[in-house]
């Protein structure tokens, strides 16, 4: 039970509600005991947990409606570089915790969708790997894409998440009920998503975001409010 400035906070549920973006209960044990909204922050900056976002955190509430997950994949997925294999195939390195990630919200009834301007082998061998339900490829005016994608799986904009880096995402993220990208990503992307990750495309930046969506999404019944 600790006092954050005359506020009486016993549990996760509790910190979420005053606008804290709270992994789980070790941090809530790691700042037990102390008095003062200060010494709460400090704690949690030193267990590298991070605030941002003006907000200090994760707007939970944009998440739960969530069904989808659609990701552009260079920049997102990927850490943007690409190189040439013998066969003069342009490859990818994909985050084996990234997959997990996207693999968990898949079997929890989620969509997840690829949306890239690039097309190649090694992105389709990704898509059928995860089970991933939708994939559009080699066309930079995403619009369309997104368009065919919300009318194939029935849902509505503010259903759907979106992961992007860059200025054609821009229509996308701007539609979408939460949004999200990475910490290089161009400055007019960062100004206007809800979200901006801690870790870096191509590394855990995916799994970020896939797993609020797994702890906070539409389809987790075990939040307040919701039936089983």
């Amino acid at each position: 039970m600790m006092n954050f400035t005359g506020l009486l906070v016993r549990s996760v549920k509790e910190m979420n509600v005053l606008g804290l973006l709270v992994p789980d209960e070790s941090l809530v044990r790691v700042a037990k005991g102390t008095r003062s909204w200060p010494q709460v922050v400090a704690l949690l900056a030193r267990s590298a947990f991070i605030f941002h976002n003006h907000s200090m955190g994760l707007e939970i509430s944009r998440l739960r409606n969530i069904k989808m997950l659609i990701l552009d994949v260079d920049g997102i997925l990927t850490d943007c570089r690409i190189w040439m294999d013998t066969q003069g195939e342009w490859r990818r390195f994909f985050s084996i915790r990234d997959g997990v990630g996207l693999k968990r919200i898949i079997e929890s009834g989620y969509k997840v969708a690829l949306i890239t301007g690039s097309k190649a082998e090694d992105i389709r061998a990704r898509v059928k790997s995860l089970g991933i339900h939708y994939l559009h490829e080699g066309n930079l005016n995403k619009e369309p894409a997104y368009l065919d994608v919300k009318n194939k799986s029935g849902l509505e904009d503010s259903e759907i998440a979106y992961m992007g880096d860059d200025y054609f995402d821009l229509p996308i993220l701007r539609t979408v009920g939460f949004s999200a990208t990475v910490p290089d990503a161009m400055e007019e992307v960062k100004e206007a998503v809800h979200y901006i990750t801690l870790r870096p495309g191509g590394n855990g930046a995916v799994r970020e975001v896939s797993d609020y969506i797994f702890r906070y999404g539409a389809f987790n019944t075990s939040l307040p409010g919701r039936a089983e």
